[in-house]
C-alpha cells in the first residue's frame, strides 16, 4: 500500500487555466494537464528564480520531491509547445495558503474563500456578519 501524498503548499492558484495555440480550434487539440502544484513549482523556480531548496521549503516538501515535480512540469510545458497542444492547469495534491474557512454563527453553515486578507463580509447563505474562525 503506497504512502498517502503530502499536501503541497501553494500560494497562487492561477486565474487563467487554459492556454492553446493560436489558430487551431479547441476541438482538434490534444491537451496536457499541469497540476496546480506543478504550476507552483514552475512559478517558484523559473519565474521567481528561487533555488530548489527555497522552493521546496515554501511548498512544504523535500528538495528531491520538488525537483521531480518541477521536472514533470517542465516536460509537460515543452511537450505542449513543441507539439502544439493546449495546456490545462487543474488538479493536484495541494493546499492553498490563502484559503480561509468560516462558519456562520446564525445558520451554522461553512464556507471557504481565497483571499490575501482574512476578511470576508457576510455568510453567503444567510447574509449574517457574525462568523466563527475569524
Amino acid at each position: 500500500m503506497p504512502r498517502p501524498h503530502k499536501f503541497r503548499r501553494v500560494e497562487i492558484i492561477p486565474g487563467i487555466t487554459y492556454f492553446k495555440p493560436r489558430g487551431i480550434p479547441v476541438h482538434s487539440l490534444e491537451e496536457v494537464i499541469i497540476t496546480v502544484d506543478e504550476f507552483e513549482s514552475l512559478r517558484l523556480a523559473d519565474y521567481n528564480a528561487l533555488s530548489h531548496e527555497e522552493s521546496a521549503e515554501k511548498m512544504n516538501i523535500s528538495r528531491a520531491t520538488f525537483g521531480r515535480i518541477l521536472e514533470t512540469a517542465r516536460h509537460k510545458v515543452i511537450d505542449a509547445l513543441l507539439n502544439g497542444k493546449a495546456i490545462i492547469i487543474d488538479g493536484g495534491n495541494y493546499k492553498n495558503l490563502n484559503t480561509f474557512e468560516f462558519q456562520c454563527r446564525r445558520c451554522n453553515r461553512s464556507w471557504q474563500f481565497v483571499s490575501d486578507k482574512r476578511r470576508h463580509k457576510n455568510c453567503p447563505h444567510c447574509d449574517n456578519e457574525e462568523r466563527k474562525n475569524d
